[in-house]
């Protein structure tokens, strides 16, 4: 069930990758009219920066692709980047099931067929009191969701992590419960901030930050922001996420960046920025990670102290 697109492989890819791609191709007769995710297109849409976008400076991609918690490689902050290169992303395809008009197994270049996407520069903060502003490429979950037909009992969006040890060498431990899994309410899918990110910095998006395709929800923590996703299902139940498996007391599942509701082991009323060198200062943590004003109504008549 392809989606339409004018665009093919050689448009979107660098010369060399796609005419090595081409070869592989041209034995099996076809070539796929589709975009991929690095070169030239991405590069182009870095100019468009959304109106979603902060004003804030980024982090240098430096900071990015070198400071992440991916626990599939490792769990000292340098580990994904030492360890994520034997990743392997193309070919790659997400199951999407569950209570949607049109559940199957999707190629990633169907799925990006025809979406919009843009760049958008958001605050990123993690549980651990430590912030990045991140020049995301991607486009809004909820125009996925849109095209596979959302069922009108559908009330949560769960995701799940790739499960492939041989090349993520965390999950040889029994560190968390694999595969790795996240959910949203379905209003926080379809909110606008909400989006599924293919690159950073105009390019295709780095293994260590979860390639090729992840979740990213500003105003949540960054652990919400499940990576190298292969399955999205629409429930009527709360799903499961990894975290509060892990431990219900200090991870609750919408997990909002929330000053006032302390980690059971620390403050979240103040954050470091990464990058900001060695006598930068913390800085003060803001509601729903500075997305207040967009995201506020989400929450209208909940208590935020109890649905942390």
């Amino acid at each position: 069930m392809p989606f339409k697109t004018d665009l093919t492989w050689s448009d979107v890819t660098p010369k060399a990758q796609w005419m090595s791609r081409r070869k592989l191709l041209a034995g099996a007769g076809a070539l796929i009219a589709a975009p991929t995710l690095g070169g030239p297109a991405l590069a182009s849409i870095q100019a468009a920066k959304s109106a979603l976008s902060t004003d804030e400076a980024p982090n240098s991609l430096e900071d990015i692709t070198s400071y992440n918690n991916f626990y599939e490689f490792g769990l000292d902050k340098a580990d994904p980047a030492r360890n994520a290169g034997q990743l392997t992303t193309d070919p790659w395809s997400v199951q999407i099931d569950g209570l949607v008009d049109k559940p199957g197994s999707y190629d990633l270049a169907d799925l990006l067929a025809g979406a919009p996407l843009e760049e958008r520069i958001y605050r990123f903060r993690c549980v651990e009191a430590w912030s990045m502003v991140i020049p995301w490429i991607g486009f809004e979950l909820s125009h996925l969701l849109a095209r596979v037909g959302v069922q009108s009992g559908a009330r949560y969006v769960a995701f799940e992590t790739l499960v492939r040890p041989e090349e993520m060498p965390g999950q040889r431990s029994a560190i968390l419960d694999w595969p790795y899994r996240e959910g949203l309410r379905l209003d926080e899918a379809m909110h606008p901030l909400t989006i599924l990110a293919t690159g950073l910095y105009g390019e295709a998006m780095p293994n260590q930050n979860g390639a090729p395709i992840r979740l990213v929800v500003p105003w949540k923590y960054g652990f919400k922001s499940i990576k190298s996703i292969v399955r999205i299902s629409l429930t009527a139940e709360q799903p499961q996420t990894t975290w509060n498996m892990q431990n219900a007391r200090e991870y609750g599942f919408y997990s909002n960046v929330n000053p006032t509701v302390d980690h059971p082991r620390w403050s979240q009323a103040s954050e470091r920025r990464v990058g900001g060198g060695l006598f930068a200062g913390r800085v003060d943590t803001q509601m729903f990670n500075g997305y207040a004003d967009q995201v506020v109504q989400l929450y209208a008549g909940q208590d935020l102290a109890k649905d942390f």
